[in-house]
Parts: structure tokens; sequence; C-alpha cells
């Protein structure tokens, strides 16, 4: 008799004194948490390598010695989660960020020599800004595998000031000093987080299927070009998560970047918080086997910059 996390018809807190988990990423992007217990217990085992979380109804790995592809898959998915969750914190003006991709002109393979790379771009980044009377910055970097074996990186850079400065792409490639570096715009995108770890989760599906790599869903997202103008790309839902190495790093960050709140609290306390931002998502999953439900996890995403949504917008994570 196995363990079967399904969705289900939304549920909703019955009154405004229920408990909840409230999630605030900044100024805009909230999460709401419900769950309905119906049997006690904190998780559940459903074979020798994998449980469910019985109060969030993740499914997850047991922490063995050696580290298997399941397990990394998991660990690489919830550092994704994190990674979301944070651009979200630190990210409530675009206009004051810039986001950078750098690559290499070789074929680099090595994700130690990325990051010590890329901690040297910091310091000449930093010394360059003070240089010419520019802001200071906080940083997220995050390392993103090719199906070649090659690696490069994403950084979005984050001024202390209404607008970032603008560094012409020649410097840039000068102060980075390895190859190749794309400046892009973050402009009109209402949740940064979801919109940066999709380039980390997904592969265009044209080469997708010219290499063999597997993927979960095809689906066609709205990106902007080099000149920040939308166009329309089909791409193999969350089929890189494969490609990250056992044990890799996949994002490092500042010492001023900020973390998620977050508090528990009553469904009326919370959306006294959210106020008047728009639901864009929700999903309820239950929890249970063939006789018994354990759980009932209701989530709601609410963005003060979002329009409401009724489809699957947060990718397969």
């Amino acid at each position: 008799m196995g363990i079967e996390v399904r969705r289900v018809e939304d549920i909703r807190p019955p009154s405004d004194d229920c408990p909840v988990t409230l999630k605030q990423m900044g100024d805009n992007i909230f999460e709401v948490r419900f769950i309905l217990r119906e049997q006690g217990g904190t998780i559940q085992k459903l074979n020798a390598e994998e449980y469910v979380d019985l109060s969030t109804g993740e499914v997850k790995q047991f922490e063995h010695t050696a580290e298997t592809r399941a397990d990394n898959l998991t660990t690489v998915r919830q550092s994704l989660r994190d990674l979301r969750d944070i651009i979200n914190c630190n990210i409530n003006d675009s206009e004051r960020c810039i986001w950078l991709t750098l690559t290499y002109r070789e074929n680099m393979r090595d994700p130690a020599r990325l990051y010590a790379d890329m901690d040297k771009f910091t310091k000449r980044m930093r010394y360059y800004l003070k240089n010419n009377g520019m802001p200071d910055m906080e940083y997220i970097y995050c390392i993103e595998p090719q199906a070649r074996g090659a690696f490069h990186a994403h950084c979005v850079l984050i001024f202390d000031s209404e607008k970032a400065p603008f560094i012409h792409n020649d410097i840039m490639a000068r102060i980075w000093q390895h190859g190749f570096t794309k400046t892009q715009s973050l402009k009109g995108v209402n949740n940064p987080g979801l919109y940066l770890t999709a380039y980390l989760a997904d592969i265009d599906f044209k080469q997708a299927i010219r290499l063999g790599v597997d993927g979960n869903v095809v689906k066609e997202l709205s990106i902007t070009d080099e000149d920040g103008k939308p166009i329309k790309k089909a791409v193999l839902k969350g089929a890189r998560l494969r490609l990250y190495p056992a044990g890799m790093r996949i994002f490092r960050v500042s010492r001023g970047i900020k973390r998620p709140v977050v508090t528990r609290t009553t469904e009326g306390e919370a959306m006294k918080i959210i106020g008047d931002a728009p639901l864009t998502f929700e999903r309820t999953i239950r929890v249970g086997d063939e006789e018994s439900i354990f759980n009932t996890i209701n989530y709601r995403h609410f963005n003060r910059k979002g329009k409401p949504k009724d489809d699957d917008t947060l990718p397969p994570l």
C-alpha cells in the first residue's frame, strides 16, 4: 500500500481564526500555506529511498552516504525553490538591477573554477564601481550547466540607488576577462524569481530534442531578446535539472541579501498583511494512501504586481 500525493480541488481555511503559514518575499510576493491534518505523524516512508513530509506534502529523499541521481534531483529542486524566493525578496524594483550572463571562451567544465572566477569578478566589479563614483552592489550568483558539459553563470546585481548604473557590455566583458557577457532587462517582469530560475531549470525544446535530454512538459514561454523585446520560446520544463552534478552549490549571495520571512499566523492576519494583492496561483494537494488521508495542503501565491491567473505558472521544481 503506497503513499500518494495528488492534486485535488482547492480548499480554503474555514475561518479567519485558522492557523496558516505566511511566507513574505519582499514587498510584493506572498505565499500562504494552510494544512488540514487528518492523522498524526510528520513523515511517511514511501520506499527505501523516499518519504513524504506530511507537513508540506513534499516527496523527499532519505540521506545516504552516497548520493544517487534521484537524491541530486531533489536537492536541485529545493535549491531552485530557495533561490526563487531569495530573488523575489530582493528585487522589488527591476530598475535597480542588472541581470548579467557570464560565459567562457573555452568549454569550461570546472564549477570550482567558475566560483573562483566569480569571486574575482566581484572584486574587480566593486573596484570599477568605486573608481567611477557608482553605487555599491549586492549580488546573487547562480550556475547554469550546459548540455555539452560546460558551465556559465547568471548574476543579478542589485544597486543601492534609484536606478542601476549603465555599464557597456564591452566594459563588463573586460571586468569578467574570460569570454562573452550579456546584459538583459528585467523591465516588466512581475515575478523575477520565477522568471530567472526558469532559465536554470528549462532547456530550449529544439536543443533538448537534438541532445536527447529528457524533461517534464513542453511549454511556450514569453522571454525578452537582447533588445528587451518580448519573444516566444518553446522549452522542455525541468530538463536542465538532470545536468547538475551531485553536490554542486547552485547559487551564492552577498551578505546584504535578504531572506524570506516565514511566520505562523492566522488566515485573517495573513490577509491583512497581503491586502489587495491579487491571487496569482493556487494549488491543493492531498497526502494519503488507499485507506486514509494524512494531510491536505493548500498553497496560495499573491503578487502585488501580478495579474490573477488560474493556470500552473510555477515551474515544476
